[in-house]
């Protein structure tokens, strides 16, 4: 009897950008677990499987569910949006498998937001790096303020995930107001919101601008780094290439 948990990254929760093995595995599974949200996203192109679901903050139950079902002799997928291991829910999983030894885990890829978001704006992640969640649900806000600084004197493009939600509407106007001190307030950046869902937005400004901007939950904010240039309709951190080499 099958007793396994696939963790599977959706994506944007489109079929375009669900990798191959994800939506192989979706089909194959006889139950699809995952916050509303995203099973709602997929359902319908998977129907008649069992749906688990569960709202926000309830990720710990959404977990054992997966894995209680899974120990019934059926095959799960545990689905995240983006990429599991990416802000997902792939560490939980394997830190609660210790109390089903019985049940078989595996991870599976899947298109990040970063990524998403970057190739929507055009080229904004050519050279390093640095992806930094704004929710201090998790994690303190004075240690969020250090990775935004760090990353800032490392010249970092910076990724902002959670950006802010109802909850804590000013979380992205506190990051900015904090990288206006060490950065000028004209260096290019973007925002990727509903990423190849409805109602998707995408949009260049300032970092000045960025401090007044509406952002949500499903909104993914890209600060560029010295290099970064708004190239026609594009966001484009340069890697160092000049056009000399290239020709």
């Amino acid at each position: 009897m099958s007793k396994k948990i696939f963790v599977c990254g959706i994506g944007p929760g489109s079929l375009g950008k669900m990798t191959v093995e994800v939506r192989r595995v979706l089909e194959e599974c006889q139950v699809i677990c995952g916050y509303k949200l995203y099973t709602d996203l997929i359902k319908d192109f998977f129907p008649n499987k069992e749906i688990i679901n569960s709202p926000m903050t309830k990720e710990a139950d959404r977990c054992r569910l997966a894995f209680e079902s899974a120990s019934r002799g059926k095959d799960v997928a545990f689905i995240c949006s983006g990429d599991s291991g990416v802000y997902g829910l792939a560490g939980l999983i394997l830190e609660m498998q210790k109390d089903f030894k019985d049940v078989e885990v595996e991870l599976l890829p899947g298109v990040s937001a970063a990524l998403s978001g970057a190739s929507l704006l055009g080229s904004p992640l050519t050279n390093d790096f640095c992806c930094i969640s704004l929710s201090d649900r998790l994690t303190p806000w004075i240690l969020i303020e250090k990775r935004l600084s760090a990353a800032v004197a490392g010249d970092f493009a910076l990724v902002l995930y959670n950006p802010a939600s109802k909850g804590r509407p000013d979380t992205l106007r506190k990051a900015c107001s904090l990288l206006l001190t060490l950065l000028p307030e004209d260096r290019p950046c973007g925002y990727a919101s509903n990423i190849d869902r409805v109602g998707q937005k995408v949009g260049i400004l300032t970092l000045k601008e960025l401090a007044v901007f509406e952002a949500d939950m499903a909104t993914t904010v890209f600060i560029g780094n010295s290099q970064t240039r708004v190239v026609g309709k594009n966001l484009v951190t340069r890697r160092g290439y000049s056009i000399e080499e290239v020709l």
